[in-house]
């Protein structure tokens, strides 16, 4: 639309030139004009006004973790597509949430993306309230017409290190600090331990509940009480690299999550399930952009690379590592699957292993209570 205004305009200035002065036909058609009125991003060079789309994050983007794996996810957006990103951090979950979406979308957002699962019903009766705009919640399952959900198999990444964990520990006690017992997390903690039983059948997996997506120190109170207990191995489903520093001064080793995080505790680092967010969000606003985009429950994975593991650390072995690279390629062509159907719970009974997105329980081998 804009480009046809523009195009208009210009003819009329072309032909009051001539008929004034023929030349003034040169100045008139002049090269600055197209400059003036066409917004270009350095990627792109896309026409037009920037589509306006905003980020919500339970934690800080500086975490380096969950949040910051998220916000590079829309730099990468934001270098490829002419669009004016507002970024909201640290924003709690629960009912208040429902009010910064629906400013958001007041505000003449198109596209907004909640990160958190305590985002979701919120999220929902937002949407519900502006049909017009394009509403995506990470983690969740609850959709409608202008909601989607979208998420990724980091149970790959999980079996993976688990894999380096099982390796690394001594004492055959590996501690995993996580926030909340929703079957995002449990499934995480039963891939996990798969993995550590792959390589090591007698190690178990001791959990202890933070009941917080994002609080340094609470993770880090958390991860000390596993070391205490013998764990010579740390895990998390935690968006800060407190644990791993823990684990650092305690001359254990640890898994961490979402990103690579070894600056923060190099010694102690063995790898991490990562994201790679940013190929969703440019394809999701390209969509919405087009008008072709459609509500979906979107579940990436390692072979659409949404999902990946981390750089190795130093102390991971030559064999482990080409373990965990052989096993990766198996998840990516398929050939291997993550969770075995029957399955064996956490109380030695064969049981199948049902909807993997409704995981209520733990497996053999995971010391803790499922349900907090």
């Amino acid at each position: 639309m804009r480009t046809t205004e523009t195009s208009t305009h210009t003819n009329l200035r072309r032909l009051l030139a001539l008929l004034l002065a023929l030349a003034m036909v040169a100045a008139a058609c002049g090269s600055d004009e197209g400059t003036e009125t066409t917004n270009t991003t350095e990627a792109g060079g896309t026409e037009g006004e920037p589509m306006k789309v905003a980020f919500v994050h339970v934690s800080p983007v500086a975490d380096k973790g969950w949040s910051w794996a998220h916000d590079q996810g829309a730099q990468q957006l934001a270098a490829n597509m002419n669009v004016d990103i507002t970024t909201l951090e640290a924003i709690p979950e629960g009912s208040d949430s429902q009010r910064v979406f629906e400013d958001l979308a007041a505000a003449g957002n198109e596209l907004i993306f909640g990160t958190s699962f305590g985002y979701m019903e919120p999220m929902l009766a937002a949407a519900a309230n502006f049909p017009e705009v394009t509403f995506m919640h990470a983690t969740g399952f609850m959709s409608s017409d202008n909601m989607g959900n979208y998420f990724g198999a980091a149970e790959e990444g999980r079996y993976l290190s688990g894999i380096a964990a099982g390796a690394a520990t001594e004492s055959n006690l590996i501690g995993y600090v996580a926030a909340f017992p929703i079957p995002e997390v449990l499934r995480g903690i039963n891939a996990f331990t798969l993995g550590v039983q792959e390589v090591n059948p007698d190690a178990q997996v001791q959990v202890v509940w933070t009941s917080t997506w994002f609080d340094p120190p609470l993770e880090s109170t958390a991860a000390q009480s596993l070391l205490d207990a013998n764990a010579d191995v740390i895990a998390m489903h935690q968006d800060s690299a407190a644990p791993g520093q823990a684990a650092e001064a305690a001359g254990a080793k640890w898994v961490g999550y979402n990103t690579d995080m070894t600056e923060f505790a190099p010694t102690a680092w063995l790898t991490a399930p990562i994201w790679d967010w940013g190929p969703f969000y440019l394809t999701t606003a390209q969509q919405v952009q087009d008008g072709t985009w459609q509500s979906e429950a979107y579940y990436g994975n390692m072979a659409d690379g949404m999902v990946d593991i981390a750089p190795f650390g130093s102390s991971v072995s030559d064999e482990t590592r080409a373990t965990i690279e052989e096993r990766k390629a198996q998840i990516i062509d398929g050939s291997f699957s993550v969770f075995p159907d029957p399955i064996v719970d956490q109380d030695g009974n064969s049981r199948e292993l049902g909807d993997i997105f409704g995981m209520d329980y733990f497996i053999e081998g995971v010391i803790g209570s499922p349900t907090g």
